[in-house]
């Protein structure tokens, strides 16, 4: 089983070996000012609900956060309230089967490169555009989580000395211009200044500023707002000068791009096609990394995660297995089993 958490829903699925989903529940995400213990008591729920119905033999976990080298804890979710939360721990003790937990973005890279966008690549980086930017690394078909854990976070790369004001207390962060956050934050600061390229969108939410979101900018571009159009050109020139300096960092041969932003296809993909081009370090001597769209949806993350709780299980059997073994060549009792394993 799969079940991914973000900031505003907590998403939990049944995932055959394949990545076809036998069956999904989802409920919203509790308040963050609520205790750790609420979220995890929703996890529990999810589970239960579907074992019911499902045998379940390994949870998968992905988390908005920074999530430990070993996958056990979470160190921060902004998000949430989990401050070094031992999650898998927890839930290992309450579920009793083993469970894995990671990044999202690590779990929705995985489900890409195994059943979606990225199949048939070694060395894949994926990108999420969504209220920020996130990111992971597939190397040789193995995620590269950093020595902490917290590799893949570009939307934090500098690509402005001092521009834009960043959440994480920086300036021209990536994901300060190539989100869904400078999407709307651009939508809207025009709208607010009355420019006449906006009266579209001024009209369709009746004055109401506040009411500007990435959907809508989405809709109206693909309907041919010129106004609309061009944002998305902007952050899709942004993110292909991105692109190209991870290219130049980590020589991947492709790049998937996911989240709620990317929905808005080539009005993105194509801006950040040509950009990528332009700004590629050694253009016209060196192979291009493909650039591709995710293929699997909002539902990435959730199949990552239970394919990746899958190989948990396996290795968690195996290691089982062994210590029965061990353990009857000795002559002693058998081992009670555990809910996790050492990955």
């Amino acid at each position: 089983m799969g079940i991914d958490i973000g900031g505003t829903k907590v998403m939990a699925g049944v995932v055959d070996a394949d990545g076809t989903i036998l069956e999904k529940v989802r409920t919203e995400t509790p308040d963050k000012s609520k205790s750790p213990k609420v979220v995890e008591d929703t996890i529990v729920e999810l589970v239960l609900d579907l074992s019911e119905r499902h045998d379940v033999h390994a949870v998968g976990i992905g988390a908005a956060g920074w999530v430990d080298a070993d996958r056990s804890r979470v160190l921060f979710a902004p998000h949430l309230s989990w401050r070094d939360e031992p999650l898998r721990d927890r839930l290992a003790t309450r579920l009793l089967v083993p469970v894995m937990v990671d990044n999202d973005a690590n779990t929705a890279a995985w489900a890409e490169w195994r059943f979606g966008a990225g199949r048939g690549e070694d060395d894949l980086v994926m990108i999420t555009l969504g209220t920020g930017i996130g990111g992971a690394i597939l190397e040789d078909g193995r995620v590269k989580r950093g020595r902490y854990g917290v590799a893949g976070e570009f939307g934090h790369m500098q690509v402005v000395p001092g521009g834009h004001r960043c959440p994480c207390g920086n300036r021209g962060c990536w994901e300060q211009y190539s989100s869904g956050n400078a999407l709307v934050r651009e939508a809207r600061e025009l709208a607010a200044a009355e420019s006449p390229v906006a009266y579209g969108i001024i009209d369709r939410v009746g004055g109401q500023i506040g009411e500007i979101t990435g959907p809508l900018i989405t809709e109206l571009a693909r309907s041919g707002d010129a106004m609309c159009v061009e944002l998305f050109q902007d952050i899709g020139q942004w993110l292909g000068v991105g692109l190209a300096n991870l290219a130049a960092a980590l020589d991947p041969s492709c790049f998937v791009i996911g989240g709620g932003v990317s929905a808005a296809d080539d009005l993105l993909i194509g801006p950040a096609r040509d950009a990528f081009r332009r700004h590629l370090t050694g253009r016209g001597y060196r192979p291009e990394a493909r650039i591709a769209k995710a293929q699997l949806g909002p539902e990435a993350g959730m199949v990552g995660a239970a394919d990746l709780a899958r190989l948990v299980a396996r290795r968690f059997r195996r290691t089982n297995r062994r210590r029965v073994e061990r353990y009857q060549r000795a002559g002693q009792a058998r081992p009670a089993a555990t809910g996790t394993v050492d990955r």
